[in-house]
C-alpha cells in the first residue's frame, strides 16, 4: 500500500473530500488516512486528523495560568456595650402610696431607731391653721395586737400607752430625721413627734408610717399640746363605751382629724 502512485491516491481521496495538505506535509499522516479510508469511515478519518493537529498545537503552546483573586471578606464583631452600673442604693424608709392605714409590727420588747423618709420628700397640708401629714409618708399604722374584741385588755387598760411607748432616746433621733423628711425648720420644743393613729386607739408605737413631726396649730404655742390631743381622748372614750367602732375611730382621725373633731366633738376645730 505504501507504493501506490501519488496520483491514484489523490483521485481516490478527492472522492471522499479528504484534504490533500495532510498527504503532502506528512507521510505519516498519509499512512494514517489511507488506513482509516480503507476501513470505509471517512468521517472518523477526518476527526482523527483534527485530533492529531490539536494534539500537536497543545504540545507546542505553553500552558496559560489563570490566577483568580477573591476579595477578602472581613466580618466585624458586634460591639457589645456593657450595661450601665446602677448607682449604689441606701437602705431608707421609702414613702408608700397613700393606700390607707397599714399594719405595723406592734409593741416591741426592745425598740430600735427606725429609718425615716428622705429629707424634703414629705409635704405638709393644712386645713386652716391645722397641719396635716403627707399621706404618702404617714398614712397611719396600727398594732396587730389591738382589736375590737380585746380592747378591754389593751386600750381600756390603765397604763397601756405608757407600757408600750418607745423610750425617748429612740424617738428623739427619729424626730430629727422626720423633721428633715418634712422640711420642718421650726422649734422642736413645740412640735410633737406624734402618732397619727394614737396609742389609745391601738396605733403602732414605732412604725415610721404612723409617726410625724406635727407643727403646732397655735402660732403662740409654748408646748407640744395640740388640739388633736383632745380628739384622741374623745375617740377613745367613744370606742371604750361602745358608741363608735374601733375601725371607724381610726379611719376618722387618720384621714381627716379636722372633720372628725367637728363630728365627734371639740372646741377649737
Amino acid at each position: 500500500m505504501l507504493f501506490f502512485p501519488i496520483g491514484l491516491v489523490l483521485v481516490w481521496l478527492s472522492r471522499w473530500n479528504m484534504p490533500t495538505r495532510i498527504i503532502v506535509t506528512s507521510g505519516v499522516a498519509v499512512l494514517l488516512v489511507l488506513s482509516v479510508a480503507t476501513s470505509g469511515s471517512p468521517s472518523k478519518a477526518t476527526e482523527s486528523a483534527q485530533e492529531a493537529t490539536s494534539s500537536t498545537e497543545a504540545v507546542t503552546q505553553p500552558p496559560t495560568t489563570t490566577t483568580t483573586t477573591e476579595p477578602s471578606t472581613t466580618t466585624a464583631s458586634p460591639t457589645t456595650t456593657p450595661p450601665a452600673t446602677a448607682p449604689p442604693t441606701t437602705t431608707a424608709f421609702a414613702p408608700a402610696a397613700a393606700t390607707g392605714i397599714q399594719i405595723g409590727p406592734g409593741p416591741q420588747a426592745i425598740y430600735t431607731v427606725q429609718p425615716q423618709p428622705a429629707p424634703g420628700s414629705c409635704h405638709y397640708t393644712s386645713i386652716g391653721s391645722h397641719p396635716l401629714p403627707d399621706p404618702h409618708c404617714t398614712p397611719g399604722a396600727i398594732s396587730p395586737q389591738v382589736t375590737q374584741a380585746d380592747n378591754n385588755s389593751t386600750i381600756r387598760s390603765r397604763g397601756y400607752t405608757d407600757a408600750i411607748r418607745p423610750p425617748e432616746d429612740i424617738t428623739e433621733q427619729e424626730q430629727y430625721a422626720s423633721a428633715a423628711g418634712y422640711g420642718y425648720t421650726g422649734p422642736l420644743d413645740v412640735a410633737e413627734y406624734d402618732h397619727l393613729v394614737p396609742l389609745e386607739l391601738g396605733g403602732d408605737p414605732n412604725d415610721p408610717a404612723n409617726l410625724w413631726v406635727e407643727p403646732p396649730d397655735n402660732p403662740n404655742a409654748t408646748s407640744t399640746a395640740n388640739t388633736k390631743d383632745l380628739l384622741e381622748n374623745k375617740l377613745n372614750d367613744l370606742v371604750c363605751s361602745g358608741r363608735l367602732s374601733l375601725a371607724a375611730a381610726r379611719q376618722a382621725i387618720a384621714s381627716d382629724p379636722v372633720t372628725a373633731y367637728r363630728t365627734y366633738g371639740g372646741e377649737s376645730y
